[in-house]
């Protein structure tokens, strides 16, 4: 009858059942985490976004009301461009799908206020009232983000009532404070979130 082999090296401590059912239960949460919540969230493209809009800020301080709208315009379709393009990179290198799932319900609850905004700046511009657009903007805005944030991470619904706060107190303040509203909402607080997003969520 052949002997036993004798144990070579030190001998590993078996791993204790609670640990591996920690490990167990952080990986399902964070599977049902990933299958309700679009994470693909591009923190550094929101900074991006933000520095965008600090630009147009610049840009348009003691301008008419045609060039305060093109440059705004401008701004926004070159943010929408920035946004459209890290999410689809993000989430394909984190294999999550764009369009299926928590990624379609997002897009879904985030374009009819990108659009309502965007339908309604000339009629307003050619009507003459183009200092109610800060406030227009950053409502419809805000409405998008927390509408589409319910179903991505937590961070996001709440920068959607913060634009929701700073356009209705942009409603309420004189008009020539337009321009710091945008300034604030769509500089600032994309640049804020953003951060936070990149450090949470990983970019």
């Amino acid at each position: 009858m052949s002997e036993p082999i004798p144990h070579i090296g030190p001998r590993r401590p078996p791993v204790a059942l609670h640990d591996r059912a920690i490990d167990d239960l952080q990986y399902i949460r964070k599977t049902m985490e990933r299958s309700s919540a679009f994470t693909a969230v591009s923190g550094g493209a929101l900074v991006l976004m933000g520095a965008v809009a600090l630009v147009a800020w610049g840009l348009t301080r003691g301008a008419g009301p045609d060039r305060w709208v093109v440059v705004w315009m401008a701004a926004a379709v070159l943010a929408i461009l920035i946004a459209t393009t890290a999410t689809a990179w993000k989430a394909r290198e984190i294999g999550e799908p764009l369009f299926r799932g928590p990624g379609r319900k997002l897009i879904l609850g985030v374009v009819p206020a990108l659009l309502v905004g965007g339908l309604l700046t000339f009629p307003l511009h050619q009507a003459g009232q183009t200092t109610l657009l800060p406030a227009v903007w950053l409502l419809l805005y805000g409405t998008s983000v927390t509408s589409g944030g319910a179903f991505s991470v937590r961070t996001i619904p709440v920068m959607g009532l913060c634009f929701l706060l700073l356009g209705g107190l942009a409603l309420l303040a004189p008009r020539e404070w337009g321009g710091a509203f945008m300034a604030a909402g769509f500089g600032g607080l994309h640049v804020v979130f953003g951060l936070v997003i990149a450090r949470r969520h990983g970019g």
